[in-house]
């Protein structure tokens, strides 16, 4: 891997505006930048975009790479450097590893399990294989029995940074549709209807149950050990107004205009996925996150469940919104989640800033990645 201390010939995205010529890098700082040609030779980026290096909230693909078939699991430390590779070639800098408490339909793991792999991932990165930046995100499925406990056991272990709260009830938030429920779950587990039917009835028991009392421990254990909290699917004002009260910092796909625009009002960061953006909609039929950006109502993009989405996101908005622009539309990728998880020394280019940056070439099918840096080091 190698150093570069100045990149030349490049269209560079700040956070509000965007000029053609080059940045000069420091021991992995932004030290110097200017419009028009360098002041000596660097990296030719023949014209290519050079952008802040993206800040990953929410990431579904850790999993992916653990458990690529049913029943199969696959080494731990080859699916963490793996998924870690597929990061960096999509732009990502800095990835909040998205990691499941609280056992769920298309989840079921050992309590241990989550601490395990925060462990295993902790290893990697102190062992210096890994290219990104790494942060824990717990996601605590608040119904489930040993929700607590097992959120527990990795916060008393670990350095966790953010805490979603989530709830997959049937007929509530993103599945307010029984058969968007069932399309999903029944293609993850492959139930057949009637077990489908006896695992609603089970879900809504559990939910009964353990929903109020779960979460006000989840949100203490949050709140006592610093980790910030993001809601996850709200739906209605009485969502947010739950949000409001445990002082959630983030809102994660809201599922309605409404749930968006009164987080955005009481000054929660709205997060959205960057493949509705992509696809034109929501898969389970909520609101479009093209829509709440339209509204103005969008601070966040996440690639969710496809790495590569987050790029694609970004300049869709820039590219169907107008007046939108592009600089804009990058902070929801970097300046913004950055900031949204308390992280100030990266997520933009500016002088003092960690040089963590991309290089994109824009062509007419889509953007691509041609290089990413951390550091100022090339790392893919």
């Amino acid at each position: 891997m190698t150093e570069t201390s100045l990149f030349e010939n490049a269209h560079i995205v700040l956070r509000d505006s965007e000029f053609q010529g080059w940045i000069a890098v420091d021991g992995g700082l932004i030290v110097d930048m200017g419009e028009g040609r360098a002041p000596e030779r660097g990296l030719d980026c023949r014209g290519d975009i050079l952008a802040p290096g993206f800040v990953e909230l929410h990431t579904d693909h850790l999993e992916s790479h653990l458990r690529p078939r049913p029943k199969v699991d696959w080494p731990a430390r080859m699916s963490i450097v793996a998924y870690d590779a597929q990061m960096v070639a999509s732009g990502i800098t800095t990835v909040f590893d998205s990691v499941r408490v609280g056992n769920d339909a298309d989840y079921v793991a050992a309590r241990n399990d989550a601490s395990n792999l925060v462990g295993e991932i902790a290893a990697a990165a102190d062992e210096g294989v890994l290219r990104a930046r790494h942060r824990t995100h717990l996601r605590c499925e608040i119904c489930a029995e040993d929700a607590v406990e097992a959120a527990a056991d990795v916060i008393n272990a670990y350095q966790v940074d953010l805490m979603s709260l989530m709830d997959h009830t049937p007929g509530a938030r993103q599945f307010a549709s029984i058969e968007a429920w069932k399309t999903y779950y029944g293609g993850k587990s492959g139930l057949p209807e009637t077990h489908l039917q006896k695992l609603m009835d089970r879900k809504r028991e559990l939910f009964a149950k353990n929903y109020t009392r779960h979460r006000a421990a989840l949100v203490a254990m949050a709140h006592n050990g610093g980790v910030a909290i993001a809601s996850h699917d709200d739906t209605n004002s009485g969502h947010v107004e739950e949000s409001i009260a445990d002082r959630v910092s983030l809102a994660e796909f809201p599922t309605s205009v409404l749930a968006a625009r009164l987080s955005h009002e009481a000054g929660i960061s709205v997060l959205m996925g960057a493949p509705n953006v992509v696809r034109g909609g929501s898969h389970s039929g909520n609101v479009a996150a093209e829509a709440l950006a339209r509204e103005g109502l969008l601070d966040i993009l996440s690639s969710d469940y496809v790495p590569a989405s987050l790029l694609m996101g970004a300049f869709g908005l820039a590219q169907r919104i107008k007046g939108y622009g592009l600089p804009r539309a990058i902070r929801t990728i970097s300046y913004n989640p950055a900031r949204a998880a308390n992280i100030h020394d990266r997520g933009e280019i500016a002088i003092g800033q960690a040089a963590d940056l991309v290089r994109i070439i824009n062509q007419d099918k889509g953007p691509i990645v041609r290089e990413v840096y951390r550091d100022g080091v090339r790392v893919f």
